[in-house]
């Protein structure tokens, strides 16, 4: 998952003004607001966050700075006397608002990767004043009046075709969100955006407070059947609570192993629950009652945007344009998926001689694994250490992108967690620095689950090259000290999954700050094509070496892999496509549901969701839906962007050669370099030749193409 931690986004023009005669619109220096955390960062590559000075307080007094600052560079633009022009009116935009995005980074890694009691109560307070400040943006009527300038006059003012896009792209999103509003619309939209960022805040808080929840296992009968490397893990998550035995923290990276290897069926069940109720135990971290608000002012947003439904509203600026485009190819694999579920049912059914509940199918998913292909995820993890596939997947950025990846030390740079690790991206041939990377890969109290990638920094070329920071962020669960951290291949996909965002930003060669971002249907794309390199025989042989006898991966035990590639890809599917159809079917109305509860069990009835299986994102906990707008009526982009990864991953082993210079060549010049300077589906066409083709993913997924 692609988070950007850009906190005011409403109109798309976070990036907002510094005066056309100011020293820094000029590329001279910036105007310093006296707090640390706002003006241009300290220290070397071009500064780095000084997260050893963070305090509440003093990134209270950021943010605040920031707006000011903001306010200031707006003013600086209306008041200007001159005709609206690219130079004196957007060309200010891209080069403005530097200081409250510094302190929006900042404040989103303190929320999302500490999440201590004081930052979630600096959440609440200036959540709605952040939204405040973007809607008085949006809302500037003489603004707006001269972007709109600029757009009506763009085809004869001699523009570059990326210059037009900017334009394009900032009146169109200005619009989108309500700039051309009356004076009341406005006022009724910015009370909507505010008590949403509220609303948004109450739910991730909730979400987080669930996480925090643990099952406590005091006999060693009840981790039966766990790998040693989890059970280690276990016993060192009750040992920092002062607990004897083990504990099965409330998140994915330690719950599904359980559920998967866990012999204990009761213990199972209880695990499963705890997982899958969260936000959804009736009690002071519920979310029902917040994710209702949330679709009801959704909904009264859509209305008076003028947009049918909040669907419609949110599907504007993505490659699938429509609710209806991005159900058609749903529908088109939720079918076969479905019935590739019932086949896996029966065969479990057979095995284990009773019914199977949801805290059985990866339990049993496994032993007919084992039964059918003589495959046991057991036997993968000593081949998949942490920091061995980190190194791996440097490599893969190294071999198709000339990318290197140089370790910091300790101490260098300021991290906000001891556990950060930095390093220096550079390019292998010039030698030329790109930027930092940060790798934050343990959970922790406070920090929310999941894993995704955050920009601290994002390129441009406007005022001398900038240079990029980026992050990526993983719940992985410590090994005790001097044991190695061996994780699944679901999670070794997930790490590259997430480092393919890190790329496609670390890669960028945009000129101008808005154009970095891509449709939410396309940026999940990169990152996942990049997931395939995993098994490639190279990352294989050099990396994934068992962690005991240091030998590499054995062809045999590759062979029964890749023979069951499509195995358990019912379950895959549905559990994820569940997620994704209900999303749609959630916000594609335009009267907003009010009983979420109900709503989630009604829409899944409708499409015939097996009771064996539960959604990936229960509602009451559907973070991607939830704590912002992101996601929302998006969640089948993963779906949409798999349709194109597989596809490119075809064009690479066409080759013969998964790294094929050329082939990666163009897919970094076409694909990942140019970010949003062209629009993406043209850009795809001319890196594949055609459309994508959706036959690519049903056969990945092994199931019919006619």
């Amino acid at each position: 998952m692609n988070r950007r931690q850009m906190i005011l986004t409403s109109a798309g023009v976070l990036a907002v003004a510094a005066c056309a005669t100011s020293p820094y619109a000029a590329g001279g220096p910036e105007i310093r607001t006296g707090n640390v955390l706002a003006d241009p960062w300290p220290g070397p590559y071009q500064g780095v966050p000084p997260w050893d000075q963070v305090t509440p307080d003093l990134l209270r007094d950021a943010l605040n700075k920031g707006i000011e600052q903001m306010r200031a560079e707006v003013e600086a633009v209306v008041s200007n006397p001159e005709p609206a022009t690219f130079d004196n009116t957007i060309l200010p935009l891209e080069r403005g608002g530097q200081h409250i995005q510094r302190a929006s980074s900042i404040f989103g890694v303190m929320i999302g990767n500490i999440g201590s009691a004081d930052y979630q109560a600096l959440n609440r307070e200036m959540s709605p004043i952040l939204s405040a400040a973007s809607d008085e943006i949006t809302f500037n009527e003489v603004l707006f009046q001269r972007i709109r300038t600029v757009h009506q006059n763009a085809a004869s003012a001699g523009l570059t075709a990326e210059q037009a896009r900017v334009v394009e792209r900032r009146h169109d999103a200005l619009v989108r969100n309500g700039a051309a509003l009356d004076a009341a619309g406005k006022a009724e939209l910015g009370r909507i955006n505010q008590a949403l960022s509220t609303a948004f805040t109450d739910f991730q808080q909730k979400v987080v407070a669930d996480e925090q929840l643990f099952t406590h296992i005091a006999a060693e009968s009840g981790v039966a059947g766990l790998p040693d490397s989890n059970k280690s893990a276990a016993a060192e998550a009750a040992r920092s609570r002062d607990l004897p035995g083990w504990v099965i923290v409330n998140t994915r990276s330690a719950v599904d192993p359980f559920l998967s290897f866990g012999d204990d069926r009761a213990m199972r069940e209880q695990i499963w629950r705890k997982f899958v109720n969260r936000g959804d135990n009736g009690d002071a971290n519920d979310t029902n009652a917040t994710i209702a608000e949330i679709l009801r002012l959704r909904a009264e947003r859509a209305r008076l945007l003028g947009f049918e439904t909040h669907a419609h509203w949110r599907m504007q600026d993505t490659m699938a344009k429509t609710p209806e485009a991005a159900m058609e190819l749903m529908n088109r694999v939720w079918p076969p998926a479905v019935a590739r579920v019932g086949e896996e049912v029966a065969e479990m059914t057979r095995m284990a001689g009773h019914e199977i509940e949801p805290w059985d199918y990866l339990y049993y998913l496994e032993k007919v694994r084992k039964e059918r292909y003589d495959l046991d995820q057991n036997d993968l993890k000593p081949y998949f250490e942490l920091n061995a596939m980190k190194r791996g997947m440097f490599y893969m950025a190294e071999r198709l992108y000339g990318m290197v990846f140089t370790a910091l030390p300790a101490g260098t740079v300021p991290v906000f967690h001891p556990d950060v690790e930095v390093f220096e991206v550079t390019d292998r041939d010039s030698g030329r620095h790109i930027g930092l990377f940060y790798s934050d890969d343990f959970a922790r109290s406070g920090k929310r689950s999941g894993a995704w990638m955050t920009t601290y920094r994002s390129h441009s070329t406007i005022d001398g090259e900038r240079n990029v920071l980026a992050s990526n962020n993983n719940n992985f669960i410590k090994a005790p000290a001097g044991e190695p951290l061996l994780i699944s291949l679901d999670d070794t996909e997930t790490l590259f999954h997430e480092f393919g965002h890190g790329i496609h930003y670390l890669l960028s060669t945009v000129n101008y700050p808005s154009l970095g971002g891509t449709p939410r249907d396309f940026v999940e794309y990169p990152s996942q094509v990049h997931e395939k390199w995993v098994l490639t025989r190279p990352i294989l042989d050099q990396f994934a070496r068992h962690h005991e006898t240091g030998e590499a991966m054995p062809q045999s035990l590759l062979d029964r892999i890749e023979e069951s590639s499509t195995f358990a890809q019912g379950y895959h599917t549905v559990s994820y496509l569940s997620s994704a159809l209900v999303d749609m079917d959630l916000h594609n109305r335009a009267e907003p549901v009010t009983d979420p509860d109900a709503f989630e069990r009604e829409a899944l009835a409708r499409i015939g969701m097996p009771r064996q299986i539960v959604m990936r994102h229960r509602l009451p906990h559907f973070n991607h839906l939830f704590t912002s707008d992101a996601y929302s009526a998006g969640y089948y982009s993963y779906l949409w962007s798999e349709v194109m990864d597989a596809d490119t991953w075809a064009m690479f082993t066409e080759t013969g050669d998964p790294f094929d210079p050329a082939t990666a060549r163009r897919f970094k010049e076409i694909i990942l370099a140019p970010g949003n300077t062209t629009d993406r589906g043209e850009a795809y066409r001319q890196f594949r030749g055609r459309d994508p083709d959706v036959t690519a993913l049903l056969r990945t997924r092994g199931f019919p193409t006619n």
